[in-house]
């Protein structure tokens, strides 16, 4: 007999443990071997104590000790896709014709998950069958096999609808993000595109980072592809030759464990965009060419992921080809309307072709959709470039400075913040600037400035060469 004390000791390491959650996994032995709670011909409960294993045992051969060095099982916590279950919320104060708000719009952010290619989102008719309030998380997750689970509330009150959200690790019953949201009640349309928007933006977000988080703590030769590609997400957005070496070595072992898996090749696609853009490696065309060839792989394997179309729009960049950069980055949005990158790379790629009114409406809409994202200094970036452009030079220094200062940063929206400055008659903060920049990329030159940002707009173009010059690059 096997006490629940035992039990907690050997599969949860003594953590604190709710007895329901030691049901769920009891009831899922019994489903494994076809045993249930009236019938129990394998597993007894033994009340008030524990269980029995009472199945009838016939020895076939003597035992034998397992080899000390048998290769660990993979952790099945780190293997595959991440899963997520959207459950109905939970209504409060609510009048009939307002409570089907509980299901409507975790339907819809159910059809809004599933457009993203990385995630696995349980079916409706699945997970709307766990209604009652505050359900048993580790009862979802090993029902429904999702690694996460995203629950609300949804209540009325004097000044309209408020919607508290929770997305946690099934895993371990943390909660790794929560926000609320309010609209008045002649505003629910609108609170219902935000709820959408923002829950999307965070998964992309916060998932990622958990599941590298959780990685972290397991040897990689037990990890999978999809696990040791949340990895290399971690180091990507680093921006230093360092770390971009370490994310492409983690995409590269996830193709060589799933050939066919089309974001590994869109990382990869990422890794040797940087390299080029930010003359991190030796040879930049060499970047350059692999860039555009593992977006074309990751494109082949599945043309309709949004990573796979941003890298291929990325890609185009670096041949100053902006018109096909354009419509690769549009699909990318067209395909997930709440890719927040997609948006500002589109930005970026407007501004460059000299159409500042779509930038800045692409520029507002990366930032609503993330206001914390890691290439936020990029958004800050091309707003000063845009003004640069429509000669508001001190609105240009002070978003400039804003993208310069933002972590993450590189050396070349250092030059930005630089040349904002100096145009605005800004000079020791331009000196400043210059420093930073010599500091960050001593070779840094002109050159290095315009392959990056091809602007074709000649007048901004001319002026940003003579201040270019005008502090030794």
């Amino acid at each position: 007999m096997v006490t629940k004390d035992e039990i907690v000791e050997k599969v949860w390491h003594g953590q604190s443990v709710s007895d329901a959650s030691i049901s769920s996994r009891i009831r899922s032995a019994r489903l494994a071997v076809g045993d249930d709670g009236h019938h129990q011909t394998t597993i007894r409960t033994v009340h008030g104590r524990g269980f029995r294993f009472v199945a009838e045992v016939v020895e076939t051969a003597p035992a034998q000790a397992a080899a000390a060095t048998a290769t660990p099982e993979p952790n099945s916590r780190l293997t595959g896709r991440p899963s997520i279950a959207i459950l109905p919320f939970r209504p409060l104060a609510m009048t009939p014709e307002l409570a089907i708000l509980a299901n409507a719009i975790p339907y819809e952010i159910i059809q809004a998950l599933s457009r993203l290619r990385w995630l696995a989102v349980i079916a409706r008719g699945s997970s709307f069958r766990f209604r009652k309030p505050d359900p048993d998380l580790d009862l979802v997750a090993t029902a429904l096999g999702a690694r996460y689970v995203l629950s609300g509330i949804i209540e009325a009150n004097v000044s309209g609808l408020a919607v508290t959200l929770e997305l946690s690790d099934a895993s371990t019953n943390e909660v790794i993000w929560g926000d609320r949201l309010g609209a008045p009640l002649d505003a629910i349309d609108d609170l219902r595109n935000r709820i959408v928007a923002r829950l999307v933006t965070a998964l992309d977000v916060y998932i990622p980072l958990n599941e590298a988080r959780s990685a972290q703590m397991a040897a990689i030769e037990t990890l999978d592809a999809w696990t040791i590609y949340h990895l290399g997400l971690q180091h990507l957005y680093r921006f230093t030759t360092t770390d971009n070496q370490r994310a492409k070595g983690l995409f590269e072992r996830a193709v060589m464990l799933d050939p066919h898996f089309a974001r590994a090749h869109a990382g990869l696609s990422f890794t040797s965009f940087l390299e080029a853009f930010l003359h991190l490696g030796p040879d930049v065309k060499e970047a350059a060419r692999a860039a555009r060839h593992h977006a074309e792989r990751g494109l082949e394997l599945d043309s309709l992921d949004p990573f796979a179309n941003f890298t291929m729009g990325r890609s185009q960049w670096l041949t100053h080809d902006l018109d096909a950069a354009a419509e690769w980055l549009d699909r990318a949005t067209t395909l997930n309307p709440n890719y927040a990158q997609g948006f500002y790379s589109s930005a970026m790629t407007s501004m460059l072709i000299g159409n500042l009114a779509a930038t800045e409406v692409r520029l507002d809409t990366a930032l609503q959709l993330s206001p914390l994202d890691p290439l936020l200094y990029g958004m800050h970036g091309v707003r000063s470039q845009m003004f640069i452009q429509s000669g508001d030079y001190a609105a240009a220094a002070r978003w400039g400075d804003r993208a310069a200062a933002t972590p993450g940063a590189h050396y070349l929206i250092a030059m930005v913040a630089m040349v904002a400055n100096g145009l605005a008659e800004r000079h020791e903060t331009a000196a400043r600037w210059r420093q930073k920049v010599r500091q960050r990329k001593p070779n840094a030159s002109a050159g290095h400035y315009f392959a990056a940002f091809p602007t074709r707009d000649i007048a901004s173009k001319t002026l940003i060469a003579d201040e270019l010059r005008r502090h030794g690059f």
